[in-house]
């Protein structure tokens, strides 16, 4: 008989306060030097094993940016403060506050923070996911084809 994975439930309750929750450990976004990125931070609000999924928070600070990549797996993402441009395979687009972002499976993607303030995104996955891919150089060239990602790609 396959041992059943047990873990323990979040509270009921936690407060809100500047970005930041209670009893939620504020987190680097990857470990360094594991692929490129720059100022971000995340917090794992829920791991819910019944649902199947986690509720990350992840802060970009101005001039910040995820990392270029793609996963087997799928992503909605909402952004809660700050605005943001984001590549996602072929298109790149403003976002800000209140928007929703699909990220397919096997997507290229990315975000980098606009204007002077930070953005922040709550990011739901599959509690079970592959690891990130990074682009190859052949990968980037083939991107920066598409004039929209190249213009993207150079900042």
């Amino acid at each position: 008989m396959a041992e059943e994975k047990k873990t323990t439930p979040a509270p009921a309750f936690r407060s809100f306060d500047g970005y930041r929750w209670e009893e939620v450990p504020f987190l680097p976004y990857k470990e360094e030097g594991s692929a490129p990125f720059k100022a971000i931070s995340r917090q794992l609000l829920f791991k819910e094993e019944a649902l199947r999924c986690e509720m990350r928070y992840f802060e970009v600070a101005p001039s910040g940016y995820s990392t270029l990549e793609r996963h087997e797996h799928s992503h909605g993402v909402m952004i809660l403060r700050g605005e943001a441009d984001v590549m996602v395979g072929s298109e790149v687009r403003h976002v800000k506050t209140f928007d929703l972002v699909h990220i397919p499976a096997n997507t290229w993607h990315q975000f980098r923070t606009k204007g002077g303030e930070p953005m922040g995104f709550v990011c739901m996955v599959n509690v079970e996911r592959d690891k990130p891919q990074l682009p190859t150089e052949d990968d980037v060239a083939a991107l920066r084809e598409n004039p929209a990602l190249a213009e993207f790609l150079k900042t």
